[in-house]
């Protein structure tokens, strides 16, 4: 046998992703973690509140039924895919076939990269926002596609830039991926954003991605518009959502796509070549998570509006810059330039880690566009919050103030 290494050749798709600038973050996170360190973590968006009962229970039961233990179908169940039609209805006004326009997804991240690849390959051109969630950035990537980036907007002006790139594209770009509630800068927009997005994206022949997994969670009498409600949307495009932050069902994987016939059919092709579905009882579970907890988006919404008026008011008094969000689980936050002291954004969230005990997620991971800012997660509960901010307090005071408060204490 040679002495030779082996080397493994994997696919040039992997060797375009950048590095995952999340890793040294994680990393450290874990390390601390098993080193029995109290790591709040405000950095992923990782509901800590529990999934309603009525949900749990049903799984049970389902779970107990050996008739749910086989194989399941790609494109879920038809009893789910009639309720999120009739959530579409009843919500945002919206008609949907739930045999042709509804296909269920392992979580809407699943089902996002699978119609990246069922629409794009080589020589092709997606159109997303910097910031951005990374996922939108990759998948389309991964699928052999190059990715143009437009400063992020939610006005005319946002639109004017995207066309005014458009045109100068030959050929034209083949998709445009929008997320509103934004993650991770938590922007919103108003109902005629879409109309002036469809009619950019109609004439150009350009198929539209929207990204709708904070789409329930509003504050202050907000109500994000769905894309699917806006005039000609299922012409050319379709909209993902999840019951992940919804309903607490983060760790359920439960997404959907709707909207497109054609496209949702394409998404239905390649799910059909990669999976089997999900396990049936977790579908059967989310029917009725959708029939007996329509209230439980709402009241989570509250928890999180409580949440964020708490974050808010810490941040005034670390002068951070922010927009209080009318929507998501997010509040993006630009640091405070003494605070920063010449880092880059993932080596001070390394130090917060370090000094304060806080995951922070860094805005740089985002996109350019989001060096020296950070996205926090509304995931903890009023007091931790509270815990968490009064660590980054003490930790970025200057070392004469914590030296008199430590003799004050004494």
């Amino acid at each position: 046998m040679s002495d030779k290494p082996f080397k493994i050749a994997v696919s040039p798709r992997i060797e375009r992703l950048p590095p995952y600038l999340f890793g040294r973050i994680n990393k450290m996170k874990y390390d601390k973690r098993v080193a029995g360190v109290d790591i709040i973590d405000l950095g992923m968006g990782n509901p800590t509140d529990p999934t309603p009962a009525t949900i749990v229970k049903k799984l049970g039961e389902a779970a107990l039924d050996p008739r749910n233990h086989r194989y399941s179908t790609s494109n879920g169940i038809i009893g789910l895919r009639k309720e999120i039609a009739r959530k579409y209805k009843t919500k945002y006004g919206v008609e949907l076939d739930p045999e042709n326009e509804v296909i269920i997804t392992i979580g809407s991240k699943e089902g996002l990269s699978h119609m990246c690849l069922a629409l794009l390959g080589p020589g092709d051109t997606a159109i997303v926002p910097d910031p951005a969630f990374p996922a939108h950035l990759y998948a389309p990537a991964m699928a052999g596609a190059s990715v143009l980036r437009v400063p992020l907007g939610n006005d005319d002006a946002f639109l004017d830039r995207m066309e005014h790139m458009i045109e100068g594209l030959y050929p034209s770009p083949k998709l445009v991926i929008l997320n509103y509630p934004h993650n991770p800068t938590s922007m919103t927009i108003e109902p005629k954003f879409w109309d002036r997005a469809i009619e950019v994206c109609r004439k150009r022949g350009i198929m539209i991605m929207s990204d709708f997994a904070y789409g329930e969670i509003n504050f202050d009498g907000y109500k994000a518009p769905s894309f699917l409600a806006a005039e000609g949307a299922k012409d050319l495009g379709v909209e993902f959502s999840t019951m992940s932050k919804s309903y607490n069902m983060a760790g359920w994987r439960v997404g959907f796509c709707c909207g497109n016939r054609e496209m949702v059919k394409a998404l239905g092709t390649i799910k059909g070549y990669y999976d089997y579905g999900h396990f049936a009882p977790i579908w059967i579970a989310s029917v009725i998570a959708m029939r007996e907890c329509r209230d439980t988006p709402a009241e989570q919404s509250k928890i999180y509006e409580a949440r964020r008026d708490v974050l808010c008011r810490q941040l005034d008094k670390l002068g951070w810059q922010y927009e209080k969000p009318r929507a998501g689980m997010f509040v993006w936050a630009k640091i405070a330039d003494e605070h920063l002291k010449g880092q880059n954004t993932i080596d001070f969230c390394l130090r917060m880690m370090d000094e304060a005990e806080v995951a922070l997620a860094p805005g740089r991971a985002f996109g350019e566009l989001g060096e020296n800012w950070v996205r926090i997660a509304l995931v903890e509960n009023e007091q931790r919050l509270r815990q968490a901010m009064r660590n980054l307090e003490r930790a970025l005071m200057p070392p004469k103030q914590k030296t008199i408060r430590l003799k004050t204490k004494k």
